[in-house]
């Protein structure tokens, strides 16, 4: 039975995966700061302390696959000076982490599963991003560029490594989507902006399977765009989870760009960002989803 060790493993993506992983029968560790606090009892709860630089040897030792999810939420607050540090280094530090015990440590880890973001765009203009494009020079294009560096080195280990830039997962158990519903229960369909917006998404489902084929997938290597094949205007996905969740009794209305700009200071720039990324390298290994479209995405959330 193989194992997978995972950081970031208590939130909305990690928690989907162990889920898939256990039911597959690997065995899962769970990188924490606080192991003792740990709830599922089919898996290991391993320490480890970023700001410490020190994880659990024996842990790392175990496990035949690293599944690097960790990360400050970019949406969770807002963005002080203070703020946007945490979020680069919550991810560069906990990379580094990771490529140092490697180095320093026997292991027999074949492979890291790296995430990352498609804030490492910038807005789209005439063209899908595709993996070879440039990073943004904007602040989340830096910061998922850095992150992505910090984590390189393991190549240089006869590890492989792959790196999934990922687009808004869709989960009724948190992330965007949750927040994107809240107006939704007073009947009201927000759309934020213009609503013109590209959002290049990905159903929870869709990219926890993307996670698991990377493990299952020896081939499978580099940079994939973790997004759904056919990537939506923001007004369009607020509509197709209305109409999912409500039919007909709904009420679209608009926040200003304005007063998102009041009320989130510069993180509004992402909000309002039009990203269309492509799924054609991951689609050319033959990976399938099963929730191409919004419309699909949104019947089995609301089901």
């Amino acid at each position: 039975m193989e194992t997978v060790m995972i950081t970031g493993g208590t939130g909305l993506v990690g928690t989907a995966l162990t889920r898939l992983l256990l039911e597959r029968g690997y065995k899962v560790i769970i990188l924490t700061r606080h192991p003792e606090k740990g709830t599922n009892t089919a898996v290991r709860y391993a320490a480890w302390d970023v700001d410490n630089q020190t994880l659990d040897v024996n842990a790392l030792q175990e496990a035949d696959y690293i599944v690097h999810l960790a990360g400050a939420n970019v949406g969770e607050k807002r963005w002080t000076a203070g703020r946007k540090q945490e979020i680069l280094e919550s991810r560069t530090k906990s990379s580094e982490l990771i490529v140092k015990s490697l180095q320093t440590h026997p292991n027999k880890i074949r492979k890291v599963i790296s995430a990352s973001a498609t804030g490492y765009y910038g807005e789209t203009k005439d063209h899908a991003f595709t993996e070879t494009d440039p990073a943004a020079t904007d602040f989340l294009g830096s910061t998922t560029l850095a992150w992505e560096q910090s984590i390189a080195p393991v190549k240089t280990l006869d590890k492989k490594l792959v790196i999934f830039r990922t687009g808004i997962a869709l989960s009724r158990e948190g992330g965007a989507l949750k927040e994107f519903y809240k107006p939704l229960k007073f009947g009201f369909a927000t759309v934020l902006g213009s609503g013109d917006q590209y959002i290049s998404w990905i159903h929870i489902q869709d990219l926890v399977r993307l996670y698991f084929n990377a493990i299952v997938n020896d081939q499978l290597e580099g940079v994939y765009n973790a997004v759904a094949p056919r990537p939506v205007r923001h007004k369009e996905l607020m509509l197709a989870m209305a109409r999912a969740a409500k039919g007909n009794s709904f009420i679209t209305s608009y926040v200003p760009a304005f007063a998102l700009k009041l009320a989130l200071g510069e993180m509004s720039i992402e909000v309002l960002k039009s990203v269309n990324a492509s799924s054609q390298k991951i689609q050319n290994t033959g990976f399938q989803f099963s929730y191409p479209t919004i419309g699909e995405a949104m019947a089995q959330l609301f089901k």
